[in-house]
C-alpha cells in the first residue's frame, strides 16, 4: 500500500486511572496523553513564553522545597536542571496540548510536571515523580494563575513597554521635525482650522504615554502571585513560607518584584487583574487604530484622496493594477487591533467564570492575554518604524489646501461677525477662490490686515499675534 503511515512505537505509562499508550520517545506521560486524546479542539497550543514560565515556576518551587528540607537536594537539582534545559532548548513538541482543555489548566500543569520529571530521571537515573516531586507544595489551581501573571509581567517588561516607549520616541522625533509644517485640520472629515503636524502628532504621543502609565499601574497588581494558595486558597500541603519564598526566587530570576498575593482566595477564584490588563490592551488597540486610520487617510490618493503624506512604499499593492501602493502597515495594525478587541471580549467572559474557589477558563485567558500583548507590541514597532518614521509630507499640496481653505474665515469672526464670515466662506468655496481674495472684496480690511489675520502659522497658536 502506497504512502502507508509507519505505526508509532509506543510505551505503556500508568497514572491513577490505569495504563495508557504513549509515544515511545515522548517525554510526557499518561496524563498528557489523556489530554491529547480528550481535547482535539483547535490545534492551538500555549505560546512558548507560557511554557517557559511554567518551567520557571517549577524550578523555583524545587529550590524552595529543598531549602525547606521537604525535597532531597539531589532531586531538587535534577528538577531545576531539567526545567532550565526546557527553558533554554524549548522542547516544543513535548507541549502539544490544546488550550481548550480542562478549565483549571490541570492538563498543562501535569504536562510540565511529566516532561520535567522524565527528563530529570533520564539525565540522573533518579526516581523523579511528576506529582510527588515536581508538583510538591503546588496545585494547578495556584500554578496556572501564577504562570499567567508571571508570563504577562515578563512579556510586558521585555516586549510591550519597550515597544510603546519606542513608538512614543519616534512620534516625538517626527513631531519636532515637523513643528513648522502647517496643514489643514479636519473635523467630521471636513476642512477645519489649521494646525501643525507637530500639534497633530502630539495628540498621538500623549495617547501612547497614557497607555504606558496605565500598564505600569497594573503591573503592581500583576506582580502579586497565587502561588502558595494550592487547591482552594488555604495553602493545604504547602509550607507557610512557600509562596513568599517562591516569589523571591522568581524575583531573583526575572528582576521583577513578585510578591505573594495578600488574599489567595481572590488570587485563585478571580482573574480581575488580567481583565484589567486586557482592558488596557484594548485601549492601546483603540489608540493605535486611531493613529493607523489617520495615517491611511492622510496617505489616501494620490489624486482622489487627502494626499497630505506619502507612506513608505513597502510592496506592490495590487495583483491587477500596476503601480498601486497601499498603506499595508496601518491595515495590518488595524487587523491586529481588531483581534485584541475580540480577545478582550473573550477574556471578559472568561473572567466572569469564577465559581466559588476557582476560575475555570484559565487556559483561554492565558492564551488570549499573551496574544494581545504580542500583537500590541509588534504593532507598535511596525507603526513606528515602517510608517511614522518614514512618511513624507506633500508640501505643495498641503499649502494649496491651506490657501483655499474656506474655514480660515473663522479667524475674522471677532471683526466681521459669524454671518458675514459664512457669506465669504461660501462664496470662496463656490468660486474656487482664496478666502483672502473674497474677503478683500466683501470687507473693509486691507491686504496687510488680511495677511496678518489669515496667516495659517499664527492661527495654529490659537489666535492672532498682538499688533
Amino acid at each position: 500500500m502506497k504512502n502507508a503511515k509507519k505505526p508509532i512505537e509506543t510505551r505503556l505509562e500508568k497514572d491513577s486511572m490505569g495504563e495508557i499508550k504513549v509515544p515511545k520517545d515522548a517525554l510526557y506521560g499518561a496524563q498528557t496523553q489523556r489530554a491529547i486524546d480528550n481535547f482535539p479542539i483547535s490545534g492551538i497550543t500555549f505560546p512558548p513564553s507560557f511554557i517557559k514560565t511554567l518551567c520557571l515556576i517549577k524550578s523555583a518551587a524545587a529550590k524552595v522545597n529543598a531549602d525547606l528540607k521537604l525535597l532531597k537536594p539531589e532531586i531538587a537539582k535534577a528538577i531545576m536542571d531539567a526545567a532550565e534545559g526546557i527553558i533554554e532548548e524549548q522542547y516544543d513538541t513535548e507541549f502539544p496540548l490544546d488550550i481548550f482543555q480542562t478549565g483549571s489548566g490541570t492538563s498543562s500543569n501535569m504536562n510540565a510536571n511529566e516532561v520535567i520529571a522524565r527528563l530529570a530521571s533520564l539525565k540522573t537515573n533518579l526516581p523523579v515523580h511528576p506529582n510527588d516531586h515536581v508538583n510538591m507544595s503546588q496545585s494547578s489551581n495556584d500554578v496556572i494563575p501564577t504562570a499567567i501573571h508571571v508570563s504577562c509581567s515578563l512579556d510586558i517588561k521585555h516586549m510591550l513597554l519597550p515597544a510603546l516607549q519606542h513608538l512614543h520616541k519616534i512620534i516625538l522625533e517626527r513631531a519636532k521635525s515637523l513643528q513648522n509644517t502647517v496643514k489643514t485640520g479636519r473635523t467630521h472629515l471636513m476642512d477645519a482650522m489649521p494646525l501643525t503636524f507637530e500639534q497633530e502628532l502630539s495628540g498621538w504621543a500623549t495617547q501612547i504615554q497614557h497607555n504606558i502609565t496605565r500598564i505600569a499601574e497594573t503591573l503592581i497588581r500583576l506582580q502579586a502571585l497565587a502561588i502558595g494558595g494550592t487547591a482552594v486558597g488555604t495553602g493545604i500541603n504547602a509550607h507557610p513560607e512557600f509562596g513568599k519564598r517562591v516569589s523571591i526566587e522568581l524575583y531573583k530570576k526575572t528582576q521583577i518584584p513578585f510578591t505573594p498575593h495578600t488574599n489567595y482566595f481572590m488570587a485563585l477564584s478571580s482573574q480581575d487583574t488580567i481583565v484589567e490588563l486586557s482592558g488596557h490592551l484594548r485601549v492601546i488597540a483603540i489608540s493605535l487604530s486611531k493613529m493607523a486610520n489617520d495615517l491611511r487617510l492622510m496617505n489616501s490618493g494620490p489624486l482622489a484622496g487627502f494626499n497630505d503624506i506619502v507612506l513608505p512604499s513597502l510592496q506592490p499593492g495590487s495583483s491587477i493594477m500596476p503601480g498601486k501602493i497601499n498603506p499595508v502597515i496601518p491595515e495590518a495594525v488595524l487587523m491586529a487591533c481588531a483581534q485584541v478587541m475580540g480577545n478582550d471580549t473573550t477574556i471578559s467572559i472568561a473572567g466572569l467564570s469564577g465559581n466559588f474557589q476557582l476560575n475555570t477558563m484559565l487556559p483561554v485567558i492565558a492564551y488570549n492575554i499573551l496574544l494581545s500583548i504580542k500583537l500590541m507590541s509588534n504593532s507598535a514597532l511596525a507603526l513606528a518604524d515602517k510608517a511614522i518614521a518614514g512618511f513624507v509630507i506633500n508640501q505643495e499640496h498641503i499649502e494649496q489646501q491651506l490657501s483655499r481653505n474656506p474655514i480660515l474665515v473663522t479667524a475674522l469672526n471677532a471683526i466681521i461677525g459669524y454671518e458675514k464670515g459664512a457669506e465669504i466662506a461660501k462664496r470662496a468655496y463656490r468660486e474656487k477662490r482664496s478666502i483672502k481674495a473674497v474677503a478683500a472684496e466683501m470687507t473693509n480690511l486691507s491686504s496687510a490686515e488680511l495677511d496678518k489675520l489669515l496667516d495659517p502659522k499664527i492661527l495654529t497658536k490659537g489666535g492672532i499675534e498682538k499688533q
